[in-house]
């Protein structure tokens, strides 16, 4: 039995770097210790729990960890610091020995975090509890909002794909995921609780169904008979488990948004053979055709990978041509990284930082490009908008069912969560939403 006496009445901060996911599994985490009697802590009030959900898909994202703790150890210097995530998972020794940390979760125990935490005292050397990638077995359910309007359901974790250049299944151990009845069941509570939209969100989404024998196209089946639950999207799918079944059930769907998250990472067909993917460009220039001819309007995000060991000047010319001829909204460029552990290093070819510079700028202005001419088609166009809280000061924000971010200046007596019919108008100042009028 765990010693809930110990937590009442305590504060606490969190701080989440990285996808989406972690920040779901953060909001799990912040729940639990608010059961446990834990509030959080107010703006400039000293905390007694500092909890750090970190990121390690590159070498930049470990710095900003280490920057993380560090901060939030000087400001809250008499707070027990807990750290997990993936470069807890794959680092506990380097994580430990910073200073003023005091536990170090994998991915197989913070799911359990009440049951590490102890009295809350302060240790002269941080406590590691890790288990090998091997021994990963738990999935740890989450189902949560945070901060925002939408909430993140989790339903699949790990992954069985190990590319070249990634350490997540590392990291985050085998594929593994719930049962589509207790999804069900989680997405019904939000429709309990009043919530409007889900997104999916998982490590390799697709791939669900491992450990229950069913599949992601029968998970989605089920959800859109949620009542309640007016949106749901997709947060990434392979390419390769995006069946012409899925992209065709949400085409006609009730819930799920036209709105997909695809990962490309390279455009060139030698390239992908290097990072062990699972396809050729073909069936990926396959799989958008297939989306627009069924839903013109969606919005594609795709994430590319530049500057990979093996990336010559060629392969990435080629890969840009091929990217620059497809039907696609939006770009999420990351600049590679080498990552200790992985196969990639054993590429001879490496592309120098500066270079590395120059190909994502390049891919990130044409995505810009890109993102405003998509923007600018449906200006005057009428669509629903789900309603988020607006920072002080700000107008109301929110998207549409095809992603398209809106700012709503009349407003004002409506409140957040709800969903409005609004024509959209010409672009903001900063051009990154469209103004937006509410009509009914």
């Amino acid at each position: 039995m765990i010693d809930t006496t110990v937590f009442q009445d305590k504060t606490a901060v969190y701080y989440t770097l990285g996808c989406k996911l972690n920040f779901s599994e953060t909001s799990t985490i912040g729940k639990k210790l608010k059961e446990a009697g834990v509030r959080n802590a107010r703006k400039g009030e000293q905390a007694d729990i500092c909890v750090v959900n970190t990121c390690s898909v590159t070498e930049v994202a470990d710095k900003k960890c280490r920057q993380a703790i560090h901060r939030l150890v000087k400001n809250h210097p008499d707070a027990f610091v807990v750290v997990t995530g993936c470069y807890a998972q794959l680092k506990p020794v380097e994580v430990s020995n910073i200073s003023g940390v005091d536990l170090v979760l994998g991915a197989e125990q913070k799911g359990d975090i009440l049951s590490f935490l102890g009295n809350l005292k302060k240790k002269e050397h941080g406590e590691s509890f890790i288990v090998p990638t091997k021994d990963i077995r738990t999935f740890s359910p989450s189902c949560s909002r945070g901060d925002r309007t939408r909430y993140f359901l989790k339903v699949q974790d790990g992954c069985n794909y190990y590319c070249t250049y990634c350490t997540i299944p590392i990291a985050r151990g085998r594929s593994r995921n719930a049962s589509i009845k207790s999804l069900v069941e989680q997405a019904e509570q939000v429709a309990f609780e009043g919530g409007k939209e889900i997104v999916l969100t998982g490590v390799n989404i697709g791939d669900f169904g491992r450990t229950t024998g069913e599949s992601f196209l029968d998970l989605i089946k089920e959800l859109d008979n949620v009542e309640g639950i007016e949106r749901f999207r997709i947060s990434s799918i392979e390419p390769d488990l995006l069946t012409d079944e899925i992209i065709e059930f949400c085409a006609s769907s009730r819930a799920f948004m036209p709105h997909f998250h695809i990962p490309l990472q390279s455009g060139s067909d030698e390239v992908l053979k290097l990072m062990h993917r699972h396809y050729d460009r073909s069936l990926f220039a396959a799989k958008i055709s297939k989306i627009k001819s069924l839903m013109p309007d969606a919005f594609i995000g795709v994430d590319v990978i530049v500057g990979t060991r093996g990336e010559t000047p060629d392969y990435f010319q080629d890969s840009y041509d091929f990217i620059r001829s497809l039907d696609l909204t939006q770009l999420h460029v990351f600049t590679y990284s080498e990552r200790p552990g992985t196969k990639a290093l054993n590429i001879a070819y490496t592309v120098s930082p500066q270079e590395r510079h120059t190909r994502s700028q390049l891919l990130l202005e044409w995505s810009e490009q890109q993102t405003l001419a998509f923007y600018a088609r449906h200006i005057g166009m009428e669509k629903t908008v789900l309603l988020e809280k607006p920072k002080p000061g700000m107008p109301f924000h929110g998207f549409t069912d095809n992603y398209i971010r809106v700012e709503v200046a009349d407003a004002k007596s409506y409140h957040d969560n709800t969903l409005v019919k609004v024509r959209l108008g010409e672009f903001n100042v900063e051009k990154t939403a469209l103004k937006a009028t509410i009509i009914s």
